[in-house]
């Protein structure tokens, strides 16, 4: 390794070139990537919701629906206003008043579920249907030029406009989230480090692997918009360690060598070591995330993944580069050292060792039952601030028409008429079913199907499937929508065993049914990988048991602090904040149960070696939680997007959490558990000899 630091510093300026011309196709890359803001879309392909929306594709040649809400206008303004809204690009059909019967027709005489559906008191509804899907590039620009030809009396309510919405807003805030997160881990680190420069290359080389990370996603073709968001945010966060790391090693070479080339050849040897140890942890909770159906979570976790491997990779070529090119000016902004070492902390924690014990005991049994209690939301209007044109318009879609998701069957063709009011009949009984349209309940079974308008029949029937609109009054992720799919659902099955619920609340429903499976998935994953890292590292059956029970005690924190606030999470939230937390934190623990292992297996004592541990820990263990949070928890306060407003406290929240577990409760859990740890750890071969003297000697 040594030879490959003395490489490394050799070919410095080379490097620093080739790093600034690679960030040019990372740019382009960058560019390219497409971006998707439809959280849906990553269901699996094979379940039902998801092949009903491929089937409205492929026989109806319509993808995604808005309702459409026109408030005072006259029918014939309303009607006008329907003529230009066909003209815009990628609209297939539109569906009102007029679709059954010209306005000379009295409104009176039309049947009554039609009337009620698509009129309010002072106001009318269109039913407007793209030959895009949902989250289309196409069906958003749609939705912008609807917007524009329509004016303020219109609102545009539906999962497209809520994309649409979505893609804007983050566009707009993702740059502050970079700035922000630099802003603020800048003057973290100048407060932690020695030096006032040597935080703007800590910034500029994970700047770097950043840039190359969101660059080579250009290769798996489109990412998640949250993954976007949070990309450099949590890349920021859970690899400033490993740049810490290599400018203390230089530091502490600096002493130990006269040149300061080889001194930085020496702390690179070192710094690989180290960092590429450290990352396998945070690596393995980022692919747990890849284990989830719900593939968001495949998604996040190889960006990440990549991220961190970018992240050792600057650590150790780009950032030596800069340190040797620039050691002059870094030695002229050397300032003293501004975050106390506390001497007599780590005395302290280690005499009242019990007292910390059970503080950590009662802390880890409260929040297990709050964490477990924490309620999550699915609605993913709720991520949104209100003031947007899509949560104004399903306002308005639910005050003027009390009506919440549309869903749409999709049911044989071929199934007898009379078998097909029947299911209408039941259906429309069903809690929170305010009427079922088909081609059946237009005009009712006196009335034959040419009288049906072409449009109208074109859009309700294909060669093979007949569609029906459900309109209901409950809204989507809400316990009652899900409770009525289900009916729906078993109705729907006693007349066509073919038949499908499709539609954003159906397919919330999927979500939520798989995301609480995906929760326990991951979950379990992500402390087994970490288990096994730590068996490997330390070659102890204790040691992971003791360092994993800490961290999730943090975890279980983090999490339960909601319950106790009456806070609700986004669901993704409950998902992925674990994982990320263990990985990224974890760490902490790991530093200090390696000096300890180093002390109290070179034969010191039980306290002495705790103390030790606990004092080398403190301050890295602080610059390094600080480090996370200033990167986290500004985004958090910006994000007006509460899924990325949310994460980003939880992650900001639960480093200091981890922080204060790892600092405060593991030297007492190393205490209490100190002879265990002695006969099971392989390295504490000469403590457990000691250990084994101490205990005779007391008998």
């Amino acid at each position: 390794m040594v030879k490959l630091g003395r490489k490394i510093v050799k070919l410095r300026y080379v490097i620093f070139i080739v790093s600034i011309l690679l960030l040019v196709p990372s740019a382009i890359g960058y560019i390219n990537t497409k971006v998707n803001y439809d959280i849906l879309y990553y269901l699996p392909d094979d379940i039902e919701t998801m092949e009903g929306q491929d089937i409205l594709v492929d026989e109806f040649g319509t993808g995604a629906y808005s309702m459409f809400i026109c408030e005072g206008m006259p029918n014939q303004e309303v009607a006008a206003l329907k003529e230009k809204l066909e003209k815009v690009e990628h609209v297939e059909k539109i569906i009102w008043y007029d679709s059954f019967a010209d306005l000379t027709f009295p409104m009176e005489m039309l049947p009554e579920k039609i009337r009620k559906v698509f009129n309010a008191e002072d106001s009318t509804m269109m039913f407007l249907i793209f030959d895009t899907t949902t989250s289309a590039d196409e069906t958003m620009d749609a939705i912008e030029e609807i917007r524009r030809v329509a004016g303020k009396q219109c609102f545009l309510s539906g999962m497209s406009a809520i994309v649409t919405d979505t893609k804007n807003l983050a566009e707009k805030e993702v740059v502050a989230y970079v700035a922000i997160a630099a802003v603020l881990s800048t003057l973290g680190l100048g407060m932690s480090l020695e030096s006032y420069l040597i935080p703007v290359l800590f910034l500029l080389s994970i700047g770097f692997a950043i840039v190359y990370n969101l660059g080579t996603n250009f290769v798996a073709g489109e990412i998640s918009y949250i993954t976007k968001a949070l990309t450099a945010v949590l890349q920021l966060g859970v690899t400033m360690d490993y740049f810490i790391f290599l400018w203390h090693s230089y530091q502490e070479k600096r002493e130990e060598y006269d040149d300061h080339k080889e001194a930085m050849a020496q702390a690179i040897a070192a710094t690989i070591k180290s960092v590429v140890a450290s990352s396998i942890t945070t690596i393995a909770g980022f692919i747990a995330l890849c284990f989830m159906s719900f593939t968001l979570g495949l998604d996040l976790g190889v960006v990440m993944t990549k991220g961190v491997i970018f992240g050792v990779i600057c650590c150790v070529t780009v950032l030596p580069s800069m340190i040797m090119i620039f050691d002059r000016a870094l030695e002229k902004t050397k300032h003293r050292q501004l975050i106390p070492d506390f001497p007599r902390a780590s005395d302290f924690i280690v005499k009242y060792h019990k007292v910390f014990a059970g503080i950590f005991v009662a802390i880890f049994c409260v929040f297990a039952y709050c964490q477990a209690h924490t309620k999550v939301y699915y609605n993913l209007d709720a991520t949104l601030p209100d003031h947007l044109a899509s949560i104004q318009a399903n306002t308005k879609l639910q005050e003027n028409y009390e009506m919440g998701a549309a869903h749409m069957i999709l049911m044989d063709k071929n199934v007898p008429e009379k078998q097909k009011y029947q299911m209408i009949e039941e259906m429309e009984k069903v809690d929170g079913v305010k009427s079922v349209l088909g081609i059946e309940s237009i005009l009712g079974p006196r009335f034959p199907q040419s009288m049906i308008p072409k449009d109208v029949l074109e859009t309700l029937e294909s060669d093979n499937y007949e569609l029906l609109l459900v309109m209901n009054e409950y809204q989507v992720a809400s316990d009652e929508v899900n409770s009525q799919i289900e009916k729906l659902n078993s109705v729907l099955k006693s007349y066509d065993p073919t038949g499908m619920v499709v539609g954003e609340a159906p397919c919330t429903k999927d979500l939520i049914d798989i995301t609480d499976h995906d929760f326990k998935v991951v979950s379990a994953v992500s402390i087994l990988a970490v288990f096994v890292i730590i068996l490997a590292v330390f070659k102890s059956i204790s040691l992971p048991v003791i360092l994993v029970l800490v961290i999730e005690g943090a975890i279980f924190t983090n999490m339960g602090i909601p319950f106790l606030t009456g806070t609700e999470l986004p669901f993704v939230a409950s998902i992925v904040i674990g994982t990320i937390q263990l990985g990224a934190t974890v760490d902490y623990a790991i530093l200090m149960t390696s000096r300890y292992e180093k002390e109290r297996g070179g034969g010191k004592s039980k306290a002495e070696a705790i103390r030790i541990a606990h004092q080398s820990s403190l301050r890295p263990v602080m610059v390094s939680a600080f480090s996370f949070f200033a990167s986290t928890v500004g985004v958090s306060a910006y994000s007006q997007i509460d899924m990325i407003g949310a994460l980003c406290l939880l992650m900001s929240r639960g480093a200091l959490i981890s922080m204060c577990a790892v600092l405060l409760f593991l030297p007492s859990m190393f205490w209490i558990f100190d002879g265990l740890i002695c006969r099971t750890s392989k390295n504490f071969r000469t403590a457990n000899s000691k250990y084994r003297i101490e205990n005779k000697e007391a008998l």
